[in-house]
């Protein structure tokens, strides 16, 4: 019988996640029954929400059980199918977790489009990282010509097309990253006006030099002390779109002073709107016009991306820890299939 490997939640992780909380297991691969189609996993999708569905907290989807496998987007090639939308050697998204094999309902696969560009940018720039970073901005952010755009985490899958969205609406955008080679990647490379190394001894001045006229759109995925450097800075009706808090994921009750009635006030004296946001929010009315708008800029080369690309599905826990930390540089993927 042949065997898929997975790796499995094997215990809830305090604070940073450790290589035991994971644990690889191999199980017998299951065929296509009416309305299925199994699944041959080629890349696996590594992103910092996966952090928060290893805990039982509180939050916007069900947290994987211990012992269930550890959750994620895939593209996978189609081995078996009882459906007529699909055939064999197809290439799908789908969410098949961290496993090489998968039966799924037909219902719940997408067909990979990425107008000539690379199949990974599937799961990065023309993915899930790629839509919230467009639906953040143009739905959210909406930046305007010379108005001032700052985000961190620039270098990251996310951020990087958020500042190059910023410079297509005619926006400065400022990048923050961390170390000397990412925010060259983001100034040189991505075309951000400034970047900005958040490890620096003098951040908070830096940014506020950044930015003289203030900031009018902070896309917030971040949280911790960038977000206490920016909020001084942000201007009357600001908008700042919050799709992520990594800086919180490993410690969300973080000890230390109690923040938030200086940031309401702030929030109240000067008309910032903050709005948190999933990216499916907006995945049907607004996927195909993104993927229409830039997929062709992206198979161009007009808007630059950078994939972080580990090989092998046993590598995976080590790499999603690191990336929890900012050992990646650009989007994180899984090279699962090995004959690729």
């Amino acid at each position: 019988m042949k065997t898929s490997r997975q790796i499995v939640l094997a215990s809830r992780p305090i604070g940073e996640p450790i290589l035991q909380d994971f644990r690889l297991e191999e199980v017998p691969i299951s065929g296509a029954g009416d309305g299925e189609v199994a699944l041959r996993t080629l890349y696996l999708s590594l992103d910092p929400y996966m952090r928060g569905r290893m805990s039982e907290a509180k939050s916007y989807a069900a947290p994987v059980p211990v012992n269930g496998v550890m959750d994620g987007e895939t593209i996978c090639e189609v081995t078996e199918s009882k459906h007529s939308n699909y055939r064999v050697g197809d290439i799908v998204r789908a969410r098949t977790g961290w496993r090489t094999h998968a039966t799924l309902s037909a219902d719940t696969l997408k067909p990979v489009k990425t107008n000539g560009a690379p199949l990974t940018t599937a799961l990065g720039v023309l993915g899930m990282p790629g839509f919230t970073a467009y639906s953040g901005m143009k739905l959210l952010g909406q930046p305007k010509s010379g108005e001032t755009v700052v985000v961190a985490a620039a270098s990251g899958p996310v951020g990087s097309l958020v500042g190059q969205l910023a410079k297509m609406a005619g926006a400065r955008a400022v990048g923050i990253a961390g170390g000397a080679e990412k925010c060259a990647h983001v100034k040189d490379e991505l075309g951000f006006d400034v970047a900005i190394d958040h490890r620096s001894s003098s951040f908070a001045a830096e940014l506020e030099a950044a930015c003289p006229q203030g900031i009018d759109v902070y896309f917030e995925n971040v949280g911790g002390h960038v977000w206490d450097a920016v909020l001084p800075l942000l201007n009357r009706f600001s908008r700042v779109p919050v799709s992520g808090l990594i800086a919180n994921y490993n410690d969300p009750e973080s000890a230390g002073a109690d923040k938030l009635p200086a940031t309401m006030s702030a929030i109240l004296r000067r008309s910032i709107l903050v709005r948190g946001f999933i990216n499916y929010e907006f995945e049907n009315e607004h996927y195909d016009a993104f993927l229409a708008e830039l997929a062709p800029k992206v198979a161009a080369d007009e808007i630059k991306y950078r994939e972080d690309i580990v090989d092998g599905l046993e590598h995976a826990p080590g790499a999603f820890i690191g990336m929890l930390s900012g050992k990646n540089f650009g989007k994180l993927l899984v090279k699962v299939a090995q004959d690729l």
